[in-house]
């Protein structure tokens, strides 16, 4: 079972319709609580902080240029609209700047470097923001599309623009990648 996407924010009409109707409060509230869910997703896929923040900021004009547009056909909540938006915009961003995000995320893995032992839980967000930030843009967004926002393999081939198979090769080999890089050699005893 998939996990609940950070986005599944129950927006009610009320603060839709205001605003669509051009109210200024009405729509920083919509970006106060899509902010963090957005960033993250970008942050994910994109592998680097300044990608996300554009990601965000294009991801947002967006839902505002668009947001009259917006009318939730088949049930489909205001959320579910603003993620794709959100995951388009990062794809469109790895499509235009792939080599960059991947020396840019090397860059970012080297600089982590600290003397300082950091406290467990730490530790391991840091192991595993350096073990994604090491594979591939393409591994990395299948990889958090499928086990952080719950895509499937359909949906995920059809926002890249490949096949189901290609989704589940990339998922396959991806987790087998971070269980390499996320290995933790046991100490020897002496």
């Amino acid at each position: 079972m998939a996990a609940a996407s950070s986005f599944a924010i129950d927006v009610p009409e009320s603060l839709l319709a205001r605003a669509r109707a051009g109210e200024r409060a009405a729509f920083e509230q919509l970006y106060r609580w899509f902010e963090r869910p957005v960033f993250t997703l970008a942050l994910r896929m994109c592998g680097d902080r300044e990608d996300a923040a554009e990601v965000l900021q294009e991801t947002m004009l967006k839902v505002y240029a668009q947001l009259a547009s917006f009318r939730g056909r088949d049930g489909s909540p205001f959320w579910g609209w603003v993620r794709q938006i959100a995951v388009n915009e990062a794809l469109m961003r790895l499509r235009r700047d792939r080599r960059l995000a991947q020396e840019v995320a090397a860059e970012a893995a080297a600089e982590s470097e600290d003397h300082a032992p950091p406290p467990p839980a730490a530790a391991d967000a840091a192991l595993l923001q350096r073990a994604l930030a090491a594979l591939p843009a393409a591994t990395r967004s299948v990889l958090w599309l499928y086990h952080a926002e719950g895509y499937t393999h359909e949906e995920i081939a059809a926002l890249m623009q490949r096949t189901p198979s290609f989704s589940k090769s990339q998922l396959a080999r991806g987790t087998r990648r971070l269980r390499a890089l996320l290995e933790i050699a046991e100490p020897t005893h002496a």
